[in-house]
């Protein structure tokens, strides 16, 4: 199935590509519709289209100016342009910026039906010719390519003569020359442990890997990719590692087999500190084993909007002590994966289970009571009672028994860990719902919109919201239109028409198919039932 994401400030043209289509019957899926392109550029900013269908000439961003801001951040989205007879200058210039097709208006379903079926087998092609691993393979092969590589590997692990670094990269092609710097790793993982899939979703992310603004990547390993970010300023910066992070994640989870685990170190302002923001972002990833879709910034940990160094104190807690890495930066998820390494060092020597248990549990303590103590906790207020003898005897009782405390222990400390260290996202979250909650009626209440009202770049938002939420923006933004629409229904006797824009809707057609789409009836058969 390929989802497709329509714009047009004619409603009734959105109208008829909406409904004129059987879309599942035909292989695509309708994603979503705006009226025009600034909406639009934020909603599928999140939705990530296959394919956008796109009017030339619309108030505030017309067509040509939203494709060249897709093409940009998001090149794997496939455009197809509406122009009227008068406008085939404009249709010249969007040929240009690349699009798969255009269509003159009026059309009919058929036609656009074969303009969605053509670009289809682009896009079917496009795969193809970017998952063959032996090109991935060739291009790897190539002597500049290894001496990109090379350069840059060293350089992000501090190797790098750095008084010959800019003639080097210079003489390879590459402009490393900014303000800030921040290095991203993307580990991509097979669910299954398939290697084709794990080599195919790295080959995809190769092929796209140059057209990631303001960045340098390179494989480490054959499923690292490793970008250096720049920008001018630290809000560019942070702007631009995020979008990148959430592409590399949409590109590689093409293959559901695939999971990405994104990583992004400090922000440094010195090349010479490339390092410092690559070691940042590789403990990240060594302290996180399970398999799941995540994006973790150091500078979020190390950002504490009240000034106390709390999540200073959390990056501070190094001196090589492995367990206490872990506990900074692991997932729910990571639990089992700990725990099933400590059951490994014990089964080695089941003789002396109890011994080896006490020392395991004690040595987890020490690391759950040094990270409660650094971010402000007080462990003998928190939980006294994993610090008693009679605990840990009780504990290493039985197998069962200690496997149970070690849990139990484990999530003590990622509980006390995540209502500190997200108690700024707790902020933002609670800022944001409380503003859809006042405007989702506005029409013009987008990720945009909801991003600048909580102080943050719509991407860095966006990641945020998902990881928090477990939901996008834009599903959450549309089910609390609807559940509005419901109250509406219940409480009033309004027409459709009028509930639709009371609750941010622009178009009522478009109410009724999102409504359907979600409950499974039509608001006429809602109110009936109600």
């Amino acid at each position: 199935m390929y989802s497709v994401f329509a714009v047009d400030d004619e409603p009734i043209v959105l109208e008829g590509i909406r409904s004129k289509i059987d879309w599942e019957g035909s292989g695509f899926t309708f994603a979503g519709e705006a009226t025009d392109g600034e909406i639009a550029l934020s909603m599928i900013h999140e939705i990530k289209p296959d394919i956008l269908i796109t009017d030339i000439k619309m108030p505030f961003m017309d067509g040509l100016q939203l494709a060249q801001a897709i093409k940009q951040t998001q090149p794997w989205i496939k455009i197809i342009i509406l122009s009227g007879h008068d406008e085939f200058d404009y249709a010249k210039k969007a040929i240009s910026i690349g699009i798969e097709d255009y269509l003159l208006k009026p059309f009919t379903p058929d036609e656009l039906l074969a303009s969605l079926n053509k670009t289809a087998v682009q896009i079917d092609k496009e795969r193809k010719q970017l998952s063959d691993i032996s090109r991935l393979r060739e291009e790897l092969k190539s002597n500049e390519a290894l001496l990109k590589k090379e350069f840059l590997n060293n350089l992000v692990h501090g190797s790098e003569e750095m008084s010959t670094v800019l003639q080097k990269s210079s003489e390879l092609g590459l402009n490393l020359i900014s303000r800030y710097y921040k290095v991203l790793i993307s580990r991509i993982e097979s669910r299954t442990n398939n290697t084709q899939n794990q080599q195919e979703a790295c080959s995809l992310l190769n092929s796209y890997s140059t057209a990631i603004n303001e960045a340098v990547s390179f494989f480490h390993h054959s499923n690292l990719l490793v970008c250096i970010f720049k920008g001018s300023t630290q809000e560019e910066l942070d702007d631009n590692t995020f979008r990148a992070a959430e592409t590399i994640n949409h590109i590689a989870t093409k293959n559901e087999d695939c999971t990405v685990l994104t990583a992004m170190g400090k922000t440094v302002e010195h090349l010479s500190q490339l390092n410092t923001s690559y070691e940042d972002a590789k403990k990240i990833l060594q302290a996180s084993n399970n398999n799941e879709n995540r994006i973790i910034s150091s500078d979020d940990l190390a950002d504490d909007d009240n000034g106390t160094g709390t999540a200073d104190a959390l990056l501070d807690l190094k001196e090589g002590d492995p367990l206490v890495d872990k506990l900074k930066y692991a997932a729910k998820g990571d639990i089992q994966s700990i725990i099933e390494e400590s059951m490994g060092l014990i089964k080695k020597n089941p003789d002396q289970f109890s011994v080896f248990a006490s020392y395991l549990l004690v040595d987890l303590i020490f690391a759950v009571s040094k990270l409660v103590e650094k971010l402000g906790g007080n462990i003998k207020e928190l939980n006294p009672e994993i610090l008693q003898r009679k605990f840990i005897d009780d504990a290493v009782s039985d197998e069962t028994r200690f496997v149970k405390t070690l849990e139990q222990v484990l999530n003590f400390a990622l509980e006390f860990r995540d209502s500190k260290m997200t108690g700024k996202y707790a902020d933002v979250i609670l800022k944001a719902k409380r503003y859809i909650e006042e405007n989702y009626a506005d029409q013009n209440t987008t990720l945009t919109t909801v991003a600048e009202a909580v102080a943050l770049s719509p991407n860095h938002f966006s990641t945020i919201f998902s990881q928090e939420c477990k939901t996008t923006f834009i599903e959450y933004l549309t089910n609390v239109r609807l559940e509005n629409a419901k109250r509406l229904m219940r409480e009033t006797d309004m027409k459709g028409y009028d509930i639709a824009y009371e609750c941010g809707f622009s178009d009522p057609h478009y109410f009724s198919y999102i409504f359907k789409k979600n409950t499974g009836l039509s608001p006429r058969e809602y109110k009936l039932g109600l």
